[in-house]
């Protein structure tokens, strides 16, 4: 018999340059544009990449409605690309060349059978399809102070500030030989013996394994490709410049250097990105949400704020987050679902797993009393129709620090509604 695994949560996050998020990356650039010219703009669009031998090429498709000149599609494309590091073939895509680079366009404008029902004021503007959406939010950063204020899953909330530091890598050309695909995972080991006679939580207790892919250029180092002493090499530079960079002490403690994996086939050389495997908006929504647990299936990027999808994922974790924030419970996921073309959502379940300080029944009363869940409410209330989703395309969705630019709205902490759910 083998040992049993001790109880464990994990969590992925994928740097800007992997090619699902470049995608995404891509179509959030086109929503911006587009937000930037019309607030009021309609879009849905999708984006496809993949390199083969000799050129690679973006497929851009969706739905595209607004009041006044279309943005220059490619162009935002083959800017945004290259912005992430794909200006060089032999990386994985050179963006900026037309004839290393193809762009096909296929974006056409909104059926009006949608837009009938998706525009109006409050009480009219309906959901902009049927879905259900989750938000969730938990205490588990709020020992760590470099984490404070985030009410975010702890593995989620590191394994992004990895790749979030191998983004930083890129812009600043830090580490020259370090390309922009990327991935970390982080496994967070559980106090089993507080989970057994506790009240519902999940006790983080410490980083059990790390895993780092990041692409590299062929000669990392001075080293032969494959050369053990080059994997040595990059490995120490992952310990050195990113884990013990971007870690907080208090969850490097203890840790074992061993259980830190580093490309684990061995090499992650030239080309990547989008030659090595090909990327499509959308694909990565446990990515970009909480690192795991429920989930819609709705994805977020390339979607104005009239798609439910988007917009109500994100009021459902503003308001699971008042929730943690004001003493209410230490973990709480709530669930909201919409039917196309109606603005008042078709349900909501709250769910406090047992650590609530009153019953879910009346934290969900609370809840409907201080929050409006109607579309146009919503986009209200987080002021949603600013060119800001670009800046979401990587490093998560969630548990970001809100700027004065209006990005990550939704991580803001209202003190009248904290109030507001207290008092009832």
């Amino acid at each position: 018999m083998t040992d049993s695994i001790p109880p464990m949560i994990t969590a992925e996050s994928v740097a800007s340059g992997h090619p699902d998020k470049l995608c995404d990356a891509i179509s959030d650039a086109i929503l911006d544009a587009c937000l930037s010219i019309d607030s009021n703009a309609r879009v849905a669009v999708e984006t496809l990449v993949k390199g083969v031998e000799g050129k690679a090429a973006i497929v851009l498709a969706g739905e595209v409605t607004l009041n006044g000149e279309a943005p220059d599609y490619e162009a935002v494309a083959r800017d945004t690309a290259a912005s992430i590091g794909y200006d060089d073939h032999t990386i994985g895509m050179d963006a900026t060349s037309t004839d290393l680079c193809e762009v096909h366009t296929f974006i056409t404008t909104q059926s009006q059978y949608i837009s009938q029902g998706v525009d109006g004021d409050i009480d009219s503007q309906g959901a902009g399809d049927q879905g259900i959406m989750f938000g969730f939010a938990c205490n588990e950063t709020e020992d760590t102070d470099e984490l404070r204020g985030r009410y975010f899953p702890i593995a989620a909330a590191l394994s992004q500030r990895l790749t979030r530091r191998l983004d930083m890598i890129q812009d600043t050309d830090e580490i020259p030989w370090m390309r922009p695909d990327g991935k970390s995972q982080v496994s967070v080991r559980l106090d089993g013996d507080r989970i057994e006679n506790g009240d519902g939580g999940r006790y983080p207790e410490a980083i059990d394994t790390i895993v780092i892919a990041v692409q590299h250029a062929k000669d990392a180092g001075g080293f032969s490709l494959n050369d053990e002493a080059q994997r040595e090499y990059i490995r120490d530079t992952v310990w050195e410049h990113i884990v013990k960079h971007t870690i907080p002490d208090r969850w490097l403690k203890g840790f074992d250097p061993a259980k830190l994996i580093v490309n684990g086939t061995g090499s992650f050389p030239d080309p990547g990105g989008p030659y090595s495997d090909a990327g499509l908006t959308g694909r990565k929504i446990i990515v970009d949400t909480y690192g795991g647990g429920m989930h819609g299936g709705g994805a977020f990027s390339g979607k104005d704020p009239s798609k439910v999808d988007r917009t109500a994922a994100y009021y459902a974790r503003w308001v699971a987050k008042h929730i943690v924030a004001a003493g209410l419970a230490d973990r709480c996921e709530i669930q909201v679902s919409y039917a196309i073309g109606v603005a008042r959502p078709v349900g909501l379940l709250l769910n406090t797993f047992g650590t609530g300080t009153i019953s879910d029944l009346e934290l969900s009363r609370r809840v409907q009393s201080t929050f409006d869940w109607r579309p146009a409410a919503m986009i209200r209330d987080l002021e949603l129709k600013r060119p800001i989703y670009r800046a979401t395309a990587s490093g998560g969705h969630f548990g970001r620090n809100p700027t004065r630019d209006g990005h990550f709205s939704w991580e803001r902490i209202h003190e009248d509604r904290i109030q507001a759910l207290r008092n009832g």
